[in-house]
């Protein structure tokens, strides 16, 4: 499909004369309210950044199992999908790490405001999620290390009201099957909300009709848990448990000659206990948690044997926000700690991290003009094993401002500078190992990766239309890369720089059908890159689409029916050729997905669609059976077909 076409359609989606825009449309100058950005509950009104939510209801209407799914399909970055369970996904040009440390990312993954421990978005079910929160851009004054391009917080669900369950099964194409369970409610001040599932999945056909064996998995387990219980008006004491395990998911490498035998398992485990409260003016609220967990690889090869790569992550969160009125701020301290364990070089090592940071926020003109700061200091110390290196430190500063204008009551402007940052690994920092005949020396001098972003934009909101519109631009310097000191030695230094800048919007319209309760709500996604090139060569970046978008419609009769039609286009990318050997650069063509959903509900005894019932959903992934690739050299799966039977109790 080609730009002129997508055009086309978006427009077409957004505009019928057979419809009236609902009131009941979200108005970001109301209630609503988001974490992510200051750490804090805030009205999205006073918000300085560009910022993406995708809501519960998106979540539930998609056809995503997971959060690479669910990305995937918004196509709000670039993805980065192989087959099994490995996916990472890329904002304005920098990317997750999908497998290892985390703090070796350029875009960051948090469960509740902390990190998940891991970059790889297949690991994180989004069953008993209550909304997804996207900074776009720099957040490196609230989370640290790696959130340059970019930080994805998945919040979990609360129980609310009275208790309630259910169980659905899943069936499809190439062998899929689920089975998932859910509970949640509340009693008294108890509250519960959970969800367990269990998959299997075989080897696929790609659009062509060929097999590409080895790319399913056996006995995938996910489980999210959050329970708390308010021991006071306004303060409450929770704990969070997250789970990931694959007994075994396919490895195949490239579809030209695929591995047979190669496969993995890998795990992700945490829990969270954390403890909110507030004053009963709402003057002084606090927070305070600690959180442990353990992400797992294991790569294993009948001909060549096994590796594995394992981190041990721990880390508390404090924090106090004093509001008296139109002032507010945040003070915190944060503490983390990683340890690693491989089996390739560096076999141990490890990282702690202690930081503070200050947040704030003041109103002006009956909060119509709103004021943003902040400042955060990290001190980084890594330690090595004997033998493969040593103990260094290393410490960074960041900052970030904002301004945002209520020009009127729909309209508002928004501008932002904000810092982001890497840190050196252990092994750049501090290393001395050999491998594979190879000497690698870690430099004590390097400095962070290191980020500057400018961006303005627009949000409006008016009769069931929602929209924003941001121009952003990020210079990347300190670039770490190797460098050759001897014929088999190599150390690390910091060397180049490279610019991104673009323009990214979305837009959303309620309408409803004169005279029914049908609705339907049209949508759209667009990011243009107008720059992304490396200064030091003068050539594009790597892995970067010029531009993506999506679109598509959600349909809703108020009687249990619900439909979902997207649309994913991602645009050519020069890549480099490693099916070859040689890895030349190359460009990858763009393509387009396209996935259809619908769902409906039959109530039991006539107690309406939000009582007990059974829902019937079928889904079709990929409707146009096109051949397409995250990865050059591993095609996805064609059209695939999945239908599924869920009860609520």
């Amino acid at each position: 499909m080609n730009r002129r076409t997508l055009a086309i359609v978006m427009a077409a989606m957004l505009a019928s004369p057979t419809l009236h825009a609902a009131e009941t449309g979200s108005d970001y100058l109301g209630n609503e309210i988001v974490v992510t950005s200051s750490r804090v509950p805030q009205p999205k009104k006073e918000l300085t950044s560009n910022v993406t939510i995708i809501t519960k209801e998106e979540i539930n209407e998609s056809s995503a199992n997971d959060l690479s799914e669910l990305l995937a399909e918004k196509n709000l970055g670039q993805i980065q999908k192989y087959p099994g369970t490995l996916t990472s996904v890329g904002i304005r040009g920098f990317r997750t790490e999908s497998h290892g440390n985390d703090l070796m990312g350029k875009v960051l993954v948090l469960l509740d405001g902390r990190r998940a421990g891991t970059g790889n978005l297949a690991k994180i079910m989004t069953a008993n999620v209550e909304r997804i929160e996207i900074i776009r851009g720099p957040a490196a004054v609230q989370y640290g290390s790696a959130a340059i391009g970019g930080v994805i917080n998945v919040i979990t669900a609360k129980g609310s009201g009275a208790p309630s369950a259910s169980i659905e099964q899943k069936i499809g194409s190439n062998d899929f099957s689920m089975t998932e369970a859910t509970i949640q409610g509340k009693s008294g001040r108890f509250d519960y909300s959970g969800s367990i599932s269990k998959s299997d999945s075989g080897s696929y056909k790609t659009a062509k009709g060929e097999t590409y064996q080895n790319t399913g998995y056996h006995d995938q387990k996910m489980a999210s848990l959050n329970v708390g219980y308010e021991i006071a008006d306004g303060q409450r004491i929770g704990m969070i448990v997250h789970s990931f395990d694959v007994d075994k998911a396919g490895s195949p490498g490239y579809f030209s000659l695929p591995d047979l035998n190669a496969y993995t398992v890998q795990n992700n485990h945490s829990v969270d206990f954390r403890y909110d409260g507030t004053t009963s003016s709402r003057t002084l609220s606090w927070m305070a948690r600690y959180f442990t967990g353990k992400d797992e690889y294991r790569y294993v090869d009948p001909n060549w044997g096994e590796s594995t790569n394992n981190v041990d992550q721990q880390g508390a969160q404090a924090q106090v926000s004093w509001q008296p009125g139109a002032l507010r701020l945040t003070a915190g301290f944060d503490w983390l700690k990683y340890e690693l364990d491989s089996t390739s070089a560096p076999t141990w090592a490890s990282y702690e991290n202690p930081a503070g940071f200050l947040l704030g926020k003041y109103g002006l003109f009956d909060e119509r003009l709103i004021l943003t700061a902040g400042v955060r200091y990290d001190d980084y110390h890594v330690d090595m094993k004997e033998g493969e290196g040593t103990s260094k430190s290393r410490d960074n500063f960041a900052h970030q401002a904002g301004v945002a204008w209520q020009a009127t009551d729909f309209l508002k402007l928004r501008g932002s500078y904000a810092e982001g940052f890497r840190m050196p690994s252990a092994r750049e920092l501090a290393a001395h190992i050999t491998s594979w005949g190879t000497t690698y020396i870690g430099n004590p001098d390097l400095k962070p990766e290191s980020s500057e972003t400018y961006e303005v934009g627009m949000d409006l909101t008016w009769k069931g239309l929602n929209g924003s519109l941001t121009w952003f631009s990020t210079d990347y310097k300190d670039m770490i890369q190797t460098k050759a000191i001897a014929p088999t030695t190599y150390t690390y230094i910091n060397v180049g720089s490279s610019t991104v800048s673009g323009i990214e919007a979305e837009l959303s319209k309620v309408f409803a059908l004169e005279g029914s309760s049908w609705t339907l709500e049209p949508y759209a996604g667009y990011t243009y890159l107008l720059r992304y090139r490396d200064n030091q060569t003068g050539d594009d970046l790597l892995y970067t689409p010029q531009w993506n978008a999506s679109t598509g419609l959600r349909v809703h009769d108020g009687c249990g029916f619900n439909g979902a039609f997207n649309l994913a286009y991602t645009g050519k990318t020069l890549v480099q050729n490693w099916e070859t050997g040689f890895g030349e650069v190359v460009p990858k063509g763009g393509f387009t997905v396209v996935d259809l959903s619908v769902s409906k509900k039959f109530p039991f005894g006539g107690k309406g669609v939000k009582g007990p019932g059974i829902t019937v959903r079928a889904e079709i992934n990929n409707l146009f059976d096109r051949e397409y690739q995250y990865v050059k050299g591993y095609p996805m799966p064609g059209r695939t077909f999945v239908f599924g039977l869920k009860a609520d109790i």
